[in-house]
């Protein structure tokens, strides 16, 4: 839920631009992407919990063991205690727990990454063995809009976040492309940064903070 237009213009540019690179430069078929918005348009769905869950269990039944699933949440997030956290939704948000519970039925590798404010919560609560995890918060108190997503989907079509050059980008080279970017944007401002990345591969909800 974008909570206003002038984040709904926000999140809808950057949801466009990661489709546009999911679609035109991975090659993602139409039928392996599952859009939610709380504008939708043709070929969307509402961003509610029951829509939510009718995606995961659409994604259920695709994955297969070899296959990875990459899950990215654009929008806001509120922080309940250090525990736990949740990403608003139309409607009914759901807490890090309750995506956790989504996600024990999916085949594959996950690839899960919360944007918002107020994310990381999520990195200890969804962490699990061969899941990656990446929030746009190292601690509770980063409540604040965040830009992360922003450098996030930026790394997956620019060249130069291929740090080794071996004509892929990986998911840790994008978590540090996006992290540089945060950072030099927060430095651009001479503002203190109120959001600082973190990444979990471990399983454990280890932090590896940018």
């Amino acid at each position: 839920a974008s909570g206003g237009s002038q984040y709904a213009q926000r999140y809808d540019a950057w949801r466009d631009q990661l489709l546009k690179i999911l679609r035109d430069e991975f090659g993602y078929p139409a039928d392996h992407i599952q859009v939610l918005s709380d504008s939708p348009s043709p070929g969307t769905k509402r961003s509610t919990r029951e829509n939510v869950r009718s995606s995961m269990d659409t994604l259920r039944q695709q994955t297969k063991a070899d296959d990875v699933v990459l899950v990215i949440l654009i929008g806001h997030g509120s922080t309940g205690d250090a525990e736990d956290s949740k990403f608003n939704l139309v409607g009914p948000d759901l807490s890090g727990r309750e995506w956790a519970d989504l996600l024990k039925p999916l085949a594959g590798r996950i690839v899960f990454v919360d944007t918002s404010g107020g994310s990381f919560p999520f990195l200890k609560a969804l962490a699990a063995p061969g899941r990656i995890v990446l929030t746009a918060t190292n601690s509770p108190g980063q409540v604040f809009e965040t830009v992360f997503a922003d450098f996030f989907i930026r790394s997956l079509g620019d060249q130069a976040a291929d740090t080794d050059k071996n004509q892929k980008i990986s998911i840790q080279e994008a978590f540090d492309y996006a992290s540089a970017g945060v950072k030099g944007w927060f430095a651009e401002k001479a503002q203190v940064a109120t959001e600082h990345p973190a990444l979990d591969d471990s399983g454990h909800g280890a932090n590896e903070e940018s």
